[in-house]
């Protein structure tokens, strides 16, 4: 058994979600479908649940109706017989009379995560119905019957296993599985989810709870490339990753793949692939335990990026002075990125600020405590680079222009990762893709 999950952008349009029914239909092996949102409806949801929680009703209400409207167009242009519109239609006055009857309601965050989730249930409803109108047997598993989260929004991996296994054998006659990414439900038993990009998750999580033989990726480009395409002209798909490489470059900034998503097949051994719904023929990028290759694969960015620097002469060689340092971060259940110590200091890197005053507060004990906003991090990505000749040498004489705040290097012998300033992204991506790659 697979798992194929399609995004937003390749389920966004009808057309689309046509060639996506085509896609599914083609294999001959049992195949669970994972579905995001169509392409844009989170964000619209986000507006009318922000909407909502500032008391504007009347911007909610013309939200819901421009969505609802939008959908209305969707189903028309999708289906042909009357019989599947007029189910299309039902499914839309049932999500869109509970988006209407909120406006009535009590702001929370349990009613935000019940909105949030109406764009997972839409575009897995409508697909079951065009699957049913072209003759295509198959079933609609909820995802809120065997995808769940723990206390600490944490997976349940051996929980997802058994329900899941559960409703297969209830239907073990049929090869076509639609379900719904990104939402789930917590240990409360309330509708929730995995955070944004979180259908990559829950297909990485469905493909590992069942074994799957592969676990395919969806998207509107041709796999992982080896620099931004948005940025840099010359880039290609790097055939093969290893799941390290692979999580590296999600993590530090490779939009194509949710960094969350790697550890479930990572751990189950489920080889991914990442592939191009307008360009099926194209090869993609696989991901396995193997690497494939060594050396300098592909340059990832992340932004928003802070770094903080306590400086000390007098504690920093003192024993358990890092211990401190790091409990504080683990206090305010916020990562570090890098860090890089002196004699005299300490730096390290963090990509959520909301905690940043109260984390100062707690460091300036220690000794003094700077901050850079507005950084990036930039991370240089491959197999075995430390041993690489000449890749470090390259790597430097290309960025040899920029400023360079701080460098990581040797805590993973799968990359090199920097930290400028924002302004000067643009220009070290160019300048990398030229030295490293020759484009």
């Amino acid at each position: 058994m697979k798992v194929m999950k399609f995004g937003g952008t390749s389920v966004g349009k009808p057309q689309r979600m046509q060639e996506v029914a085509n896609l599914v239909t083609k294999n001959d092996e049992p195949t669970i479908v994972v579905l995001s949102a169509l392409s844009g409806t989170t964000n619209a949801l986000v507006e009318i649940s922000e909407s909502l929680s500032h008391g504007d009703r009347n911007a909610a209400r013309q939200q819901i109706n421009a969505l609802h409207e939008h959908y209305k167009n969707f189903i028309t242009a999708l289906l042909k017989n009357d019989s599947s519109l007029k189910k299309a239609t039902d499914v839309l006055n049932e999500h869109f009379e509970f988006l209407t009857i909120i406006l009535r309601i009590s702001f929370s965050e349990a009613l935000n995560k019940d909105i949030l989730a109406q764009g997972e249930l839409l575009s897995t409803k409508l697909f079951s119905i065009y699957l049913d109108e072209i003759n295509v047997d198959h079933v609609l598993l909820p995802a809120l019957d065997f995808m769940t989260i723990d206390v600490h929004d944490e997976p349940q991996v051996g929980t997802i296993k058994v329900k899941l296994a559960q409703l297969l054998q209830k239907n073990k006659d049929k090869k076509i599985f639609i379900t719904q990414g990104y939402i789930c439900r917590n240990a409360r038993g309330e509708v929730d989810n995995l955070k944004r990009g979180g259908s990559d998750y829950s297909a990485s999580l469905i493909a590992a709870a069942i074994n799957a033989s592969v676990c395919e990726i969806w998207t509107d480009i041709d796999g992982m490339h080896n620099n931004d395409p948005r940025i840099v002209d010359k880039t290609y798909p790097v055939e093969q990753l290893s799941f390290e490489e692979a999580a590296e470059l999600a993590y530090f900034g490779a939009k194509i793949l949710h960094p969350a998503s790697i550890w479930p097949a990572h751990f189950y051994n489920v080889p991914v692939k990442l592939l191009n719904t307008m360009e099926p023929s194209a090869r993609g990028t696989l991901i396995t335990e193997k690497a494939g290759s060594v050396g300098a694969k592909a340059v990832a960015a992340k932004d928003g990026i802070t770094a903080i620097r306590i400086k000390s002469s007098r504690m920093l060689l003192a024993y358990g002075f890092l211990r401190k340092v790091f409990e504080v971060f683990e206090k305010y259940r916020t990562s570090i990125d890098m860090i890089t110590t002196s004699e005299v200091a300490v730096s390290v890197t963090i990509d959520n600020d909301v905690n940043l005053p109260d984390i100062i507060k707690e460091l300036e004990p220690f000794g003094t405590i700077e901050t850079d906003s507005n950084q990036t991090i930039v991370s240089v990505v491959g197999n075995e680079i430390e041993e690489t000749k000449d890749v470090m040498k390259r790597l430097f004489d290309a960025i040899e222009p920029i400023p360079v705040r701080m460098v990581s290097y040797g805590g993973s012998k799968h990359n090199v990762t920097l930290l400028i300033d924002r302004q000067h992204k643009e220009q070290t991506l160019q300048l990398l893709n030229k030295g490293l790659f020759g484009l």
